[in-house]
């Protein structure tokens, strides 16, 4: 089956270099995010604040990607599972 929340990926410009967050408020991340419906970059959930799915809880985005070097990997926070 293929995940409809897929049609809301857009061509996206990512926000920052690092967890947009974590760079606002002097925080430390894990790995990056980026999310495909806006293009903030938000920290893993391995990463203290977990600022990418607290970004999905405000934004309702469903898809983020992962922003490390190297991994193309997509993720649909609705149906929690790799898309």
């Amino acid at each position: 089956m293929t995940d409809p929340h897929l049609k809301e990926i857009r061509k996206v410009t990512p926000s920052a270099n690092g967890c947009e967050d974590c760079l606002r408020m002097g925080g430390e991340w894990v790995h990056l995010r980026l999310c495909l419906s806006c293009g903030h970059v938000g920290c893993c959930d391995d990463s203290p604040n977990r600022h990418a799915t607290a970004h999905f809880h405000s934004t309702h985005h469903p898809i983020m990607q992962s922003f490390e070097p190297g991994e193309d990997w997509r993720w649909c926070y609705v149906h929690e599972a790799v898309v």
